[in-house]
């Protein structure tokens, strides 16, 4: 059954429509949040400290430096705070075609994944620290916390549409401006989803639907490969699952003692995940239905 509730957020009349699987709204039922102005939504992000959710928005060619993307504010209840909390069309914010959200450990920092560049912004306000320029690379993708203030990143290897570029690698960049890289490596297969645990890496791919970690020196280890591909988001539980979303077969698997389960299907393009560790829940940005769907686990 789809129950239809409307909810006004406080900054005004911004009508939210959204559709709950179940007879009552609570944190145990899969929500679509649709309808809000979600415009090729790519990544979700929880923010602990403010308890909010940040999505980020393309709007447009995924590949384009066009200056319009922006990242939307929620509230855990599916209310909508800010459409354009974060607008690339606005003076002081660059925001191309923004996709993979990391904060640091100590949530100062906001790092966005765009294009060739990370956006840094300052947290809580939004102020934008500054852009990096990683050289060499083309297309910023996933993002992941690391070690003292850092982020990671994956440079899934496009150019223009979905050309390759060569580029296929991970870095580690700093707010500071500094980053190196762990691994360049064109043939890759495309990374794009990637998750850091204890020091260790777990990126996932695109082109070739696999999934592996790497050690600090870059070397790569294969894990069990999904049952499908066009592989994108890529989280891990509280409870050790590694959970990853498949384009190609529009489901999330969970991965636990080297076994694949699904955790959610009939999701299309589902892209970069996020996680409410707070309520157990799993946030999925649907690419091409500009909707954002939130899980239980």
């Amino acid at each position: 059954m789809k129950n239809t509730g409307q909810i006004f957020s406080l900054t005004g009349i911004l009508l939210m429509v959204f559709w709950i699987t179940g007879a009552i709204a609570g944190e145990g039922e899969r929500i679509v949040i649709t309808d809000v102005g979600f415009s090729t939504p790519e990544s979700v992000e929880y923010a602990v400290a403010e308890d909010v959710y940040l999505v980020s928005n393309i709007n447009g060619n995924s590949a384009a430096a066009d200056g319009n993307g922006f990242i939307s504010k929620l509230r855990p209840d599916a209310t909508v705070l800010a459409l354009k909390w974060l607008d690339g069309s606005k003076e002081g914010v660059t925001l191309n075609a923004p996709k993979g959200m990391a904060m640091t450990g100590t949530g100062k920092y906001l790092f966005v994944a765009d294009l060739n560049q990370v956006q840094v912004f300052v947290l809580p306000a939004g102020e934008q620290k500054g852009s990096i320029t990683i050289q060499g690379s083309t297309f910023l993708n996933g993002a992941t916390p690391g070690p003292d203030g850092s982020v990671y990143v994956t440079d899934t290897g496009f150019a223009g549409g979905r050309e390759p570029s060569g580029t296929d690698a991970v870095y580690q960049v700093w707010a500071d401006g500094r980053y190196k890289a762990v691994l360049q490596d064109e043939g890759m297969g495309h990374p794009n989803g990637i998750w850091q645990n204890k020091g260790r890496l777990i990126v996932n791919t695109l082109g070739s639907g696999e999934l592996f970690s790497l050690d600090s020196s870059g070397q790569r280890v294969n894990l069990p490969q999904p049952p499908t591909g066009g592989l994108d988001g890529l989280v891990g539980l509280d409870d050790g699952r590694l959970v990853v979303s498949s384009w190609a077969g529009s489901v999330i698997y969970a991965l636990q003692d080297r076994k694949f389960t699904v955790l959610a299907d009939g999701l299309t393009s589902p892209a970069d995940l996020g996680v409410d560790t707070k309520r157990h829940r799993l946030l999925v940005p649907l690419f091409k239905e500009n909707k954002v769907v939130i899980l239980p686990y």
